[in-house]
This record gives structure tokens, C-alpha cells and sequence, in this order.
């Protein structure tokens, strides 16, 4: 068996559906599927039947212990040369693992992963997270693009490892967030090759709310911290992007405040204790600058929305897609900047040593 699929599930018998239906699609069949059933109170199993004539699958069924577990437990149980790790949101073009073969004949290596797209039937929030997720402008372009501010490391919803090596590793760790980077990490650490490969992409449906994605990237904010002292060489400055931009956002946010409240106040006093008009030349100074002032802290938000909006529309060609990019950008740095703080000062700051989550039962969701 060339290639064994590892597929963790937490109540998405739809998406599991889809997802098997595409693997059934794949040009190359030399690949076994196996589903573990992570603790559901919805299980997929019925849906898992009705694809077992087309596909060589494997179900397992177990206690609730998060994603990465569940990919060691069905990695035991797999019988490929390669480990492909995959999320149940996920959906393949019929040529991904023939994708992934071609790589790993022109250059064989160790580990490899690729970047995800959005598929045209995902709705306008699905795809605005999505742009948030893989656009150089948020991201760096550190997730799979062309241009990236820091090497590719492979990331749980799309992975692939020599079977050997996985089990070398010991696989995921038991942090429940971080968990892809932290294994992307050991690969590196251990002196295997790991490379991108451009054309194994996936559709992937990410967080289905602005809410839920919030979670998810604060949550991945908190686990960046959690790696840099697991990994003390981890952090790099594209990492401490999301934190800077959520400070001068704090920032500009303050001085808008400050400047309309004072405005206001010079109008406020001018009325009071000006009967005529034109207001006497120190107050129209006074009130022009606040205004000025305000303007300022405005302006480079507004470029940047404008930056966002224009190359969501030129990628999505879409003008509402292109709107709620903008809302999904901000909620991305500023989701993944406060947690980035939050678990520095509670780590660096307070000493704390344990490592720090926030919304636990929210892993999956």
C-alpha cells in the first residue's frame, strides 16, 4: 500500500460525505482511507458505509482525546509507505494524490505538504475566511504561497510523512492546539527533508462563522507562544506580525477616540461661550486639528481595508466576498494578535509554565 489516509471526525457526517465522495473520484487508487471517530455524538459511520465499496477504508471508533490523537490511533492502525494527514473539511480535485506521487518521484523527501483553496460552491463567509487565511497580506504567505516570509511548514489539514518516520517521531504531541507546527517542527529538527508541494491542494472549508474562526485563530495566537518554549528557535518576526498590527490598532483606535472627544469639547465650549459667529481663530485651530488628528488614526486602517478588499476582489471577483474579507482579515490579526499577547504575558511576563488554551471545547469547532 503506497498511501494511507488519516482522517480524525468530530460530528461532520456531511462533510465526511463529501470528502469520501472525492477520494472515490482520485485518478490514482493506490491508497487506503482510514476515519477515526473522535468521541461524536453525531457519527459518521452510516455515511462511512455507503462509500466502503469504493474505497479500501478502515472506521475506528474511540474516546474524545482532540485531532492529534485520533491521527496517532488511526497512524497505528495504517499500512501505507506514506502518511497523508487530512481534515473532514477538506475535499479533493481528482488528481491530488497523483499530485502528490509525480512530487515524490521527480524528488523524493521525507515529509511534504500543500496549500488549500476555496471551491466555488463554498459560501461568501467560507471563502472570505479562506482569502484571510492564505493571503500574503495576512498571513505572510507562510501557509503555502508563492511568496512567504518564512519557510512552508506543513499544517495537519493537508500533510504527508513517511509512515517510518511519523512513528520515529512519535507523531503529534498532546498540545491541542499547535499541534500540526509542533510536529512540522521534529520533522525539521531531525534532520528529514520536507518540502511544499504546489500542486497537492485541497479544498478546504475552514470555520463556517466569523465567530468560530475568531476562536480558532486566537486560540493559534496562544499556541504560537506555547511552541516558542517548547521550541525556543521557533519565533520569528512574521509571527509577531498579528501582535503588532492588533497594538497599532489599539493605538489608532485610541487616538480617534481621544481626538473626536476633544473636538467635541471644543465645539461644545465654543457654543457656550459664543454667541456670533465666525469662532474666534484659537478654536477653529483647535477643532481643525482634532479633526486632523482623527483623520490620521482613520487613515492607514482605511488604506488597508481598501489594500484587502482590492486583491480579495481580484482573486474571489467578487464585491461581497471582497466586504467580508476585509471583516475576516481583521478578525484573523486581531483574533491570532490578542492571543499572541494574552499567552506572552501570561508565559514571559507572569511565568506561568503550564501551557495555556483558551475555549477548550472548542478544538473541532
Amino acid at each position: 500500500m503506497r498511501y494511507s489516509l488519516i482522517i480524525p471526525v468530530y460530528n461532520r457526517p456531511d462533510e465526511v460525505d463529501e470528502l469520501l465522495a472525492s477520494l472515490e473520484a482520485q485518478t490514482m487508487k493506490d491508497f487506503e482511507v482510514v476515519i477515526v471517530e473522535d468521541g461524536s455524538t453525531i457519527p459518521c459511520q452510516s455515511i462511512v458505509n455507503g462509500h466502503a465499496s469504493g474505497l479500501a477504508m478502515r472506521y475506528y471508533r474511540k474516546d474524545n482525546s482532540g485531532p492529534g490523537q485520533s491521527r496517532n490511533y488511526g497512524a497505528e492502525r495504517s499500512q501505507g509507505e506514506y502518511l497523508i494527514v487530512l481534515d473532514s473539511d477538506c475535499v479533493l480535485p481528482p488528481g491530488y494524490l497523483q499530485a502528490v506521487d509525480d512530487e515524490l518521484r521527480r524528488e523524493p523527501c521525507d515529509a511534504f505538504g500543500g496549500p488549500d483553496r476555496a471551491h466555488d460552491s463554498f459560501t461568501p463567509i467560507q471563502k472570505a475566511i479562506n482569502y484571510s487565511m492564505t493571503s500574503f497580506f495576512t498571513t505572510g504567505g507562510i501557509r503555502g504561497g508563492k511568496k512567504k516570509l518564512d519557510k512552508f511548514y506543513p499544517r495537519s489539514f493537508n500533510m504527508g510523512i513517511r509512515a517510518d518516520l511519523y512513528r520515529r517521531l512519535g507523531g503529534f504531541s498532546t498540545m491541542r492546539f499547535g499541534e500540526d507546527i509542533d510536529f512540522s517542527i521534529r520533522i525539521f529538527q531531525s534532520g528529514a527533508s520536507c518540502r511544499l508541494f504546489p500542486e497537492a491542494w485541497v479544498w478546504h472549508k475552514r470555520r463556517t462563522d466569523m465567530k468560530k474562526f475568531f476562536k480558532q485563530v486566537h486560540n493559534s495566537g496562544i499556541a504560537r507562544i506555547n511552541l516558542w518554549k517548547r521550541h525556543p528557535g521557533s519565533l520569528k518576526p512574521v509571527h509577531m506580525l498579528p501582535a503588532v498590527f492588533t497594538l497599532g490598532i489599539g493605538c489608532l483606535a485610541a487616538a480617534f477616540v481621544a481626538a473626536m472627544a476633544y473636538t467635541t469639547v471644543q465645539f461644545a465650549e465654543a457654543l457656550c461661550t459664543n454667541t456670533a459667529f465666525p469662532m474666534p481663530s484659537s478654536t477653529t485651530h483647535n477643532i481643525r486639528l482634532g479633526i486632523g488628528v482623527a483623520l490620521g488614526a482613520l487613515t492607514p486602517i482605511l488604506l488597508f481595508s481598501l489594500l484587502i478588499f482590492t486583491d480579495s476582489l481580484i482573486r474571489n471577483r467578487s464585491a461581497k466576498v471582497a466586504r467580508l474579507s476585509i471583516r475576516a482579515a481583521f478578525i484573523q490579526l486581531l483574533g491570532y494578535g490578542t492571543g499572541f499577547l494574552r499567552a506572552w504575558w501570561l508565559r514571559c511576563v507572569c511565568s506561568r509554565n503550564e501551557e495555556l488554551q483558551a475555549f477548550k471545547d472548542n478544538f473541532y469547532k
